[in-house]
């Protein structure tokens, strides 16, 4: 028989557990993450093509394919050429958007922190735009 101390803490993992499959099984927070890999993978590759592929028609209206890989590039270098990435938390916006929240490690060294604005155009998430900062966890 266990304890009411041991109880509790079969109680916190099981609802940890719990929570966390919740997160995982939400479909569209999977697909939008396997795009923002997809196109960090295209990246690695130095494929620009297939990265701008995963960008939304906003994005295409702002920047052409060269444009597009001189902006990665130059504002980007983490995500021009990372080494690992981990998407940590997904956030759900106005207008069906999604939030991801995406520790990146550079080949050059740097951690940033990014956040990734997603939207759904003809069925498929595709990267709106990314907002990052230095990461101060240091944990990509």
């Amino acid at each position: 028989m266990l304890s009411a101390r041991g109880r509790l803490f079969l109680a916190a993992v099981l609802l940890a557990r719990a929570a966390s499959a919740a997160a995982q099984a939400d479909p569209d927070a999977e697909a939008a993450g396997r795009v923002v890999m997809q196109q960090l993978e295209a990246f690695r590759r130095d494929d620009f093509e297939t990265a701008f592929g995963f960008a939304s028609e906003e994005i295409h209206q702002l920047f052409d394919r060269p444009r597009f890989e001189a902006m990665v590039r130059g504002g980007y270098p983490e995500i021009a050429r990372s080494a690992s990435a981990l998407v940590t938390s997904i956030e759900r916006g106005a207008g069906g958007r999604l939030y991801l929240m995406v520790r990146v490690r550079g080949a050059n060294g740097q951690g940033i922190e990014a956040v990734y604005e997603m939207v759904l155009e003809h069925g498929l998430w595709r990267v709106n735009g990314v907002v990052a900062r230095p990461d101060t966890s240091e944990k990509a």
